[in-house]
């Protein structure tokens, strides 16, 4: 998780008040809840605001109509969580770094009558830690079992344990409630999933957590374009775990955006450039940045993790590829595995420099509970403890094979400080001299500016301050695909940049 987001003596409003008069519960009126609340002056906020999590406005949007619904983000640092109307009903997302925080926003709506509904990963991953902080437990899909929720809490049914699974069509699913969400407080309040699931299944990987069975599903073509169209926003992301798990798909769905004029990023595997006119595809659609789970540079840990991926000699080639349609790469590193050695760290930040990455992000190895990497550890007596706040990608929370834990908190720490440096920034500036201004302005607005995105989130400028930026790229882009789409497939197009970093 990338240290540089938060600010020294940052001041994450408490928890509510018990001054606060409790108000009597009004009827049929549920609140939702993502928790944040970071003990780490240094942790991360960036990655959570810059675009809206869908999870819990899919909830909202599968609410019966006789419910009244009010969704509350703490990640926006906007104080205590709202208590007048007091709900009815609260239900919580728990994210593994979070759950502290999510029991005891779950212990204080509970202790003054509202009834709590607990979801979210980590509670199927561990249900009996989860369990006596709620009245019911949402193990599997939550826009299936909500409104079963609700309805037996009506009747006086309420169980304690709701089990659904991914198997339904994905399309079938509402689109969700984005009029709940503070368009000012967002790069972008077009947050769009176009597909469920990942045709990887690595081992250290959320989507390998145990009870988590997740079909490769896709949403219909139209859907998606009339989602973008409906939310008027220049740009979006697809927060998408592979968008490019079936090439025909994003192939149709890059046709379908491309009379749009926006731009948009997501995240693919390094794969999606096994056919260069797909990516050309991707860019005549919009596509200004991805964010490409690289992982390692070393094959041997590719193959232990059991990560379907080309052979590392060959990233460099692929990442030409995504720059020469202008499409910038941030490149995701995890630092930890077992073949790496205390030169993983110098020799990663040299290869992100050398092919100029846009920017990048590193995370250290953590096994999270209900996981192949969690088994493993535990089995071999490497994990040093069990306080999920610290299993955030930002913590050592084992032991390393051919390193000491502080050799690889120190490497980590390290590996951003050198790839946001002023110099390491200068020398992965783009080779076309037009896009490095773009791109300074990017690194440094967007990754170096601490302070000002504090404020920015605060007091809810983020998006009045960066659409009229995000719209410059959007027409600098439209221009830069006049340009690709003149040139023959086998003709370099040139290079392009873009203000939106990739993967946001």
């Amino acid at each position: 998780m990338n240290r540089l987001w938060s600010p020294r003596g940052m001041r994450v409003p408490p928890l509510l008040s018990a001054r606060i008069k409790t108000r009597r519960a009004q009827p049929k009126y549920a609140l939702l809840i993502n928790p944040f609340y970071p003990k780490d002056p240094h942790a991360s906020f960036g990655k959570h605001v810059l675009t809206p999590s869908l999870a819990l406005t899919s909830i909202a949007a599968a609410t019966p109509a006789d419910w009244e619904v009010a969704y509350w983000d703490e990640n926006l640092l906007q104080g205590p969580p709202p208590c007048d109307p007091f709900p009815e009903v609260v239900g919580i997302s728990v994210h593994l770094t979070f759950a502290e925080r999510a029991y005891a926003l779950a212990r204080w709506y509970r202790q003054r009558g509202a009834r709590i509904v607990l979801g979210g990963l980590h509670v199927l991953s561990c249900p009996e830690e989860a369990a006596p902080h709620a009245d019911a437990l949402a193990i599997g899909e939550g826009v299936q079992l909500w409104p079963k929720i609700l309805q037996d809490i009506e009747a006086g049914t309420l169980q304690r344990v709701y089990r659904g699974d991914y198997h339904q069509p994905y399309r079938e699913e509402p689109a969700p409630r984005r009029s709940l969400v503070p368009r000012s407080s967002f790069l972008t309040t077009t947050s769009l999933i176009a597909t469920r699931g990942c045709h990887n299944r690595c081992g250290f990987c959320y989507l390998a957590t145990d009870g988590l069975r997740m079909p490769y599903q896709v949403r219909d073509v139209a859907t998606v374009v009339e989602e973008f169209q409906a939310d008027d926003q220049p740009y979006a992301v697809f927060i998408d775990n592979n968008l490019g798990s079936r090439p025909d798909y994003l192939r149709s769905l890059c046709r379908a955006l491309r009379p749009l004029e926006k731009i948009w990023s997501a995240a693919v595997t390094i794969d999606v450039t096994d056919d260069p006119s797909l990516v050309r595809e991707m860019a005549l659609a919009g596509c200004t940045g991805v964010f490409v789970g690289f992982e390692s540079l070393a094959d041997e840990n590719l193959t232990d993790a059991h990560k379907k991926t080309p052979r590392t000699s060959e990233y460099a080639r692929r990442v030409a590829i995504l720059h020469d349609h202008g499409i910038q790469v941030n490149g995701s590193f995890v630092l930890g595995f077992d073949h790496d050695r205390k030169d993983v760290f110098e020799r990663t930040a040299s290869w992100i420099e050398e092919n100029r990455l846009e920017c990048a992000t590193f995370h250290i190895l953590t096994p999270y509970p209900g996981t192949p990497l969690f088994r493993q550890m535990e089995a071999e007596g490497r994990l040093l403890h069990n306080n999920w706040t610290l299993y955030d990608t930002g913590h050592v929370v084992f032991r390393p094979r051919h390193m000491t834990a502080d050799d690889l908190a120190q490497g980590y720490a390290w590996c951003y400080r050198r790839l946001f440096s002023h110099r390491s920034i200068w020398r992965r500036r783009p080779a076309d001299v037009r896009a490095v201004l773009p791109y300074l302005a990017m690194s440094y607005l967007y990754k170096r500016s601490n302070y000002l995105w504090y404020f920015l989130i605060r007091y809810r400028l983020t998006g009045c301050v960066w659409r009229p930026l995000v719209d410059w790229t959007r027409r600098r882009h439209l221009r830069f695909r006049q340009g690709l789409e003149a040139a023959t497939q086998e003709a370099s197009p040139g290079r392009a940049s873009s203000v939106v970093a990739a993967g946001v």
